[in-house]
């Protein structure tokens, strides 16, 4: 169903797109938008280990919200920052695109375990992170992305 990666030497293993997807905060989710055009936005992310799942938030109404209510499959890509080898001056980038679902979060426990754990991609300041949940998550809408297909690779830009 999936396609296999073209460039497979690039291909990097599982290991290396869960710490990817695990330490950078954010990445990109494209999905079918309106007219069937693609629809790209930027969000901040959480990798949860215990299920292999990644889990967002944002506005409870939107071209994002409208997007996932007509259809739940979706992309979602990341990179890392990237290094340099010694006396070169291209940048070595890892990328990590998933292939999934993605559904409403609808349980208490998880939104505001979801909501907890984004706000520590950020900050490690518990009393932000406690009025936060307590006042800005319950606008907020809580998706859960169900990974079908992982890939990544190691690029290089030169």
């Amino acid at each position: 169903m999936f396609r296999k990666m073209r460039r497979f030497k690039q291909q990097v293993s599982e290991e290396e797109c869960i710490r990817v997807l695990k330490e950078q905060p954010r990445g990109v989710l494209s999905m079918i938008g309106d007219d069937g055009y693609p629809y790209g936005i930027p969000l901040d992310h959480w990798y949860c280990e215990e299920n292999g799942r990644l889990y967002f938030h944002g506005a409870k109404e939107g071209h994002k919200i409208d997007a996932i209510s007509k259809c739940d499959k979706v992309s979602f890509c990341v990179m890392d920052e990237g290094f340099r080898k010694e006396g070169e001056w291209a940048l070595n980038i890892t990328s990590v695109v998933v292939f999934g679902r993605i559904r409403f979060v609808t349980d208490p426990e998880l939104i505001t375990k979801i909501g907890t754990n984004l706000c520590r991609k950020f900050t490690n300041d518990e009393e932000y992170i406690r009025h936060e949940v307590e006042f800005a998550l319950p606008r907020a809408q809580c998706l859960e992305l169900i990974p079908e297909h992982v890939t990544g690779k190691l690029v290089n830009e030169s």
